[in-house]
């Protein structure tokens, strides 16, 4: 078990599992730029989180939840939490004000489409694995909203992502603990990446800071 000091963020799962050199550059070196791509994502987020909570009959919208795993040693939020009202007689969480029995359904909104690697999955995982958590209930199922698409994703929580899941938390723990940012490799994904400028994947093993530091010298600048 983790202490609440040794919380990482829940969305660097994301960044890590797309490229772990990315994620050593958000969460270790501290270097973010923004591009077309992030910032329709930040504004979707916003939007998201703007709306705020919403009751519809068997429907409860929870937004912006804050979520927590000692166990996995993630800390974030949920973008939203729908919790539907179940069945008389069947299991699920109790709800402040509410009658009956609750079952979560956490969904994560992305600006893009899906995509052929499980980043996004991953993400929206573990905050499954934090709602859990959190209130001692098992979540079957998620979704992946794509703005570009406008429409969900169905997301299955089974045993092959949760281990996914657990598996990149560990990393995570592991990477940004020994503070070492991997080398860089020129991939297709690159292109779309708003750290490209500064990562240089051709030139493999370059510190972000490093980097900065030689644009800022006498001779980079006359």
């Amino acid at each position: 078990m983790f202490t609440e000091d040794d919380l990482r963020p829940l969305s660097a799962l994301q960044h890590l599992v797309f490229c772990e050199r990315q994620c050593a550059l958000i969460h270790i070196e501290q270097v973010w730029v923004e591009n077309r791509y992030t910032a329709e994502g930040k504004l979707l987020h916003e939007r998201a989180d703007e709306l705020g909570g919403d009751s519809r009959g068997d429907l409860r919208i929870a937004r912006a939840l804050p979520l927590r795993s000692l166990r996995l040693g993630l800390s974030g939020r949920a973008d939203v939490v729908e919790y539907q009202r179940l069945p008389a007689g069947e299991e699920g969480v109790a709800l402040p004000g509410r009658a009956g029995r609750w079952r979560p359904f956490p969904v994560e909104y992305k600006r893009g489409k899906p995509k052929l690697h499980r980043a996004d999955e991953v993400q929206l995982c573990a905050q499954a694995l934090c709602l859990e958590e959190m209130l001692a209930v098992e979540i079957a199922s998620g979704a992946l909203y794509y703005g570009r698409r406008r429409r969900r994703h169905p997301v299955a929580f089974d045993a092959t992502l949760r281990q996914l899941t657990e598996v990149a938390a560990r990393r995570l723990h592991e990477m940004l603990g020994a503070g070492v940012t991997p080398a860089a490799v020129r991939e297709a994904k690159c292109d779309k990446c708003s750290l490209l400028d500064v990562c240089l994947p051709a030139a493999a093993g370059s510190s972000a800071q490093a980097y900065v530091d030689r644009l800022l010298t006498p001779e980079a600048i006359v």
